[in-house]
């Protein structure tokens, strides 16, 4: 009984860890230049891959250009 309580106690002590680490965080978004360059860039790489990836774009390619194709090398 003692080891289940120590078992729900050591777990119980890294969710609240983890829960302190990530609030203390603050997911606010980038304030330098840098970082909001960074953020346009990698918004637009997610675009470009959702248009070019999707269902659609890759039914209407012909079979040797799909990424099934090129995964199969």
């Amino acid at each position: 009984m003692a080891a289940v309580v120590v078992l729900f106690g050591v777990i119980g002590a890294a969710v609240a860890l983890l829960l302190v680490t990530l609030l203390r965080r603050g997911g606010g978004r980038t304030d330098n230049a840098d970082g909001l360059l960074m953020e346009q860039a990698r918004r637009e790489q997610a675009h470009h891959d959702r248009v070019s990836f999707s269902a659609r774009a890759q039914h209407g390619a012909m079979p040797t250009l799909g990424d099934h194709h090129h995964r199969r090398r």
